[in-house]
């Protein structure tokens, strides 16, 4: 018996769009097989790598953990969607500055989990290596960002990199 698929609408970097889609689909499959968002990536797909990170109404999730059709509706932004135009997000433009990269692969998940998690602590919710209740952004300790990052694995060890971009970015964002 074939799989039927639903339709399913989202606005996906500030566009909306409509899917039909086999209901078991990730929403990770969905942005790359059939909106050609291949900025985020399929790492480990078991949400253990953190490549595959996306923002859900600017909350951050892996989305090779979740269906897309959890998501009608929802707004999503993929690492495509946070440049304005040719101008780089700041944690983008951060990233390169302090090179946090290496391969790259991992790179579009840090950055939209770094976006996300300097929402987070703007809003402020606590971490686990969280020492001040209300800690600014750009007070940030390195403990603090390596806790709220440590669902983004970088295979090349690019970390105090990263950690020096989102503390620039975090300056300014």
């Amino acid at each position: 018996m074939p799989i039927s698929r639903i339709p399913m609408t989202f606005r996906i970097n500030a566009t909306e769009h409509a899917l039909e889609l086999d209901p078991r689909m990730t929403l990770l499959d969905a942005l790359r097989n059939h909106l050609g968002l291949t900025g985020s990536k399929k790492g480990c797909d078991h949400g253990q790598c953190g490549a595959c990170t996306v923002l859900v109404n600017g909350r951050r999730i892996n989305s090779c953990l979740s269906l897309a059709a959890q998501h009608e509706g929802d707004e999503i932004t993929t690492i495509e969607g946070l440049a304005d135009g040719d101008e780089l997000h700041p944690v983008q433009a951060a990233f390169v500055a302090h090179d946090g990269f290496q391969c790259g692969y991992c790179t579009p998940g840090q950055i939209c989990s770094a976006v996300g998690m300097l929402e987070e602590i703007r809003a402020g919710w606590p971490s686990y290596a969280s020492t001040d209740g209300a800690a600014r952004p750009d007070a940030l300790t390195e403990a603090e960002i390596r806790e709220r990052m440590s669902g983004n694995i970088c295979r090349c060890a690019a970390y105090p990199n990263i950690i020096a971009a989102i503390r620039d970015a975090a300056k300014e964002v």
